[in-house]
């Protein structure tokens, strides 16, 4: 059949669109496979990003790399524990009682977290639970404890106050705006399957105060400062962890004047590849690339092995029946990245291998 080359031509291009559309969704699968995520994350409904979080996000980001303070991608030393990714799980859960509850009881909450998304290799260090207030809504009047805090493991009895594991139990005379606990242990045994049945938040009033405050109105209403929970997850991915990584070079390239192998500059800016509206920060990075010729004879700094040493002779001999050895990274480094992932839980992760510090011929 005879078509105008015009047409021909638009085929042409609509049917190589197709191909390399498809080879693009296949590589940013892979990519996002690497990344720990199912598929490329739309958050619906996210959490704000926890202090926390953009603090550890902003101290790997501003270590001097020379000085080789870098943390060694398999450790978190704001809470010295190891773990190279930090997992923000909200709360799923919901409140036992519509209204106000009866008696002494000022709050009973179901808390649920979702840990499902731990990948199977690994291995849970840390589990923080925090319990926030919008602000600090009871100014004690005397020496007296006014609330009591306890925290159960819930079981399928729990909901009819039977059952229940104490984990353990505050009092207090104020509410903060954040009270923070410990649950690693309670954490590390949901990861056996059907063990997570989720916690029992209850606060009430101390006896006295109860006693107390018969016939008056009732202190519990500071508790309507109750704002939502969270569960801090530090956990360590050791296929991504390289502990004895070598230290991070301060030199960036500088331009491309020479021909041969050496890093080249390449930000990659996220909003570029469609990634903007599920990673939070950085926008992107300087990643750079490798390029440049490997010639005989072959000099100490492109960093050539002793095959890549004796490809450069055969090739000056036979230029056309064997090729120049390949520019090629030799020594790469990590960066964080903090994003929402497909359940819209905020995640800092540390990845290995994504900024091009070196090249050489091989």
């Amino acid at each position: 059949m005879w078509l105008l080359p015009s047409f021909r031509a638009a085929l042409a291009w609509a049917l190589l669109s197709l191909v390399l559309g498809s080879e693009l969704s296949l590589q940013e699968s892979l990519l996002l496979k690497s990344l720990g995520l199912s598929a490329k994350p739309s958050p619906r409904a996210p959490i704000p990003v926890p202090s926390v979080l953009w603090r550890i996000f902003e101290q790997r980001r501003t270590l001097p790399a020379a000085d080789g303070a870098a943390e060694d991608g398999c450790s978190v030393e704001e809470f010295n524990v190891p773990g190279n990714i930090i997992r923000v799980f909200a709360d799923r859960g919901h409140f036992l009682h519509e209204g106000q509850p009866q008696g002494g009881l000022c709050l009973q909450k179901l808390l649920y977290f979702n840990l499902s998304v731990l990948e199977e290799d690994e291995l849970l260090t840390m589990a923080q639970l925090e319990v926030r207030f919008s602000h600090s809504s009871y100014q004690p009047s005397g020496q007296g404890q006014l609330f009591e805090l306890r925290l159960y493991q819930s079981s399928h009895l729990a909901l009819q106050g039977q059952g229940r594991k104490l984990l353990l139990e505050q009092s207090f005379a104020q509410l903060h705006k954040s009270l923070l606990f410990n649950l690693s242990t309670v954490a590390k045994d949901w990861r056996t399957l059907g063990r997570n049945l989720g916690l029992v938040l209850e606060i009430s009033m101390s006896s006295s105060e109860a006693a107390a405050s018969r016939g008056l109105q009732s202190p519990c209403g500071s508790i309507s400062s109750f704002l939502d929970s969270s569960l801090l997850v530090v956990s360590l991915s050791p296929q991504q962890c390289k502990a004895s990584r070598s230290k991070r070079s301060a030199q960036r390239p500088r331009g491309t004047g020479s021909a041969l192998c050496k890093p080249r500059r390449l930000y990659i800016s996220f909003s570029d590849v469609g990634w903007e509206n599920w990673i939070i920060a950085p926008q992107g990075y300087l990643a750079n690339y490798c390029l440049g010729q490997c010639p005989f004879p072959l000099a100490a700094e492109l960093n050539g092995t002793n095959h890549a040493i004796l490809q450069t002779i055969v090739h000056s001999m036979d230029p056309k029946a064997t090729p120049q050895p390949c520019c090629v990274p030799v020594r790469l480094s990590p960066i964080s990245i903090l994003y929402y992932d497909n359940s819209d839980n905020v995640v800092l992760r540390h990845y290995e291998d994504m900024v091009v510090d070196e090249c050489g011929c091989r």
